[in-house]
């Protein structure tokens, strides 16, 4: 990216009002991507936390398979996922606060006597099964910001920065020049003008 100036000391105040910009954003942009570094690992260490329990959960009912055949998965379902939003470095994630379930009304006497079991270990299945994909999603929210942050620090570490820095290095060199310059060239006006007088005299 090439940084656009001009050669004269309002393009350089810009240029060095842009570069402290950029070196006081740069430590704090680090900090978030590290914050969210941090964050995706323990979202995605949830997530495969929750993902081991759950399969552990189905194979502890998997001796169970026949009886499930029986189950009528017509008496319970998710009627309402209750999610909010928490901020973690900046980014707005999910957090699972609760699941609502709906239990259709069965005559405990005409059902076999596990089919209450059936329902608890279906809830509970449902609700790891969730906060798994709550899990997930954060982890993919937190990332895509990381990737950004690590995007925008690189951009000021290893692009802007140093190409301020350049251009502002370039400005003062040619200022000085310029300098020089118009103090040989006073000196050259003042000797010829010395030299004129002495020809007069």
């Amino acid at each position: 990216m090439a940084i656009k100036f001009q050669y004269n000391k309002t393009s350089l105040q810009n240029l060095g009002k842009q570069l402290k910009i950029r070196q006081r954003t740069l430590p704090t942009l680090k900090n978030k991507e590290s914050a969210l570094r941090s964050e995706v690992k323990r979202a995605r260490d949830m997530a495969a936390e929750l993902d081991q329990r759950y399969g552990e959960e189905i194979a502890k009912y998997e001796r169970m398979q026949r009886l499930w055949g029986e189950f009528d998965s017509s008496l319970i379902r998710i009627s309402d996922v209750e999610l909010s939003v928490k901020k973690i470095a900046g980014v707005k994630t999910p957090v699972l606060d609760g699941v609502q379930f709906e239990i259709a009304p069965y005559n405990s006497f005409s059902r076999p006597l596990w089919f209450a079991d059936g329902i608890v270990i279906l809830k509970s299945l449902a609700e790891i099964a969730i906060n798994r994909e709550v899990f997930s999603r954060k982890m993919e929210l937190l990332d895509h910001a990381r990737k950004k942050t690590t995007q925008k620090v690189n951009l000021y570490e290893k692009v802007q920065i140093p190409g301020f820095e350049d251009a502002i290095r370039k400005i003062k060199r040619f200022l000085e020049d310029e300098d020089n310059l118009s103090k040989a060239a006073q000196k050259i006006i003042k000797s010829r003008q010395e030299k004129e007088k002495e020809v007069e005299q």
